[in-house]
């Protein structure tokens, strides 16, 4: 997804430790990483590491429930928010950018089930 908002200019900026979301937050955009790193958190453990081109909060853009994770900046970072709205302009422009967010859904899926 990297290509799609590497040079964006809606990127927001989060400094190196910063909560981007903590579980239990409301819904809200999810966030395409730019540049940087960030980290996906359940308590003390790490669930995913991110770099550009990694989308979180997917979930709580589609069904619009809390948050079911932390993510904190590992680096200073940019991130695309991408709300509802933008989701769509983005699937009635590209279609396949729906597929590629599906793809994305799927994999944290199957690593989870063979996680345990």
């Amino acid at each position: 997804m990297v290509g799609t908002f590497k040079f964006a200019q809606e990127a927001t900026q989060f400094a190196a430790g910063a909560t981007v979301f903590a579980i239990g937050d409301p819904p809200g955009p999810a966030y395409v990483v730019q540049s940087g790193e960030i980290e996906v958190r359940r308590g003390e453990d790490v669930i995913e590491s991110l770099g550009p081109g990694g989308v979180v909060g997917e979930m709580a853009l589609l069904d619009q429930t809390p948050r079911s994770a932390t993510v904190v900046a590992t680096s200073d970072c940019a991130l695309v928010p991408l709300d509802e709205r933008a989701f769509l302009t983005h699937v009635s422009h590209n279609p396949y950018f729906a597929l590629e967010l599906m793809r994305v859904i799927a994999g944290r899926l199957r690593s989870r089930e063979a996680a345990g």
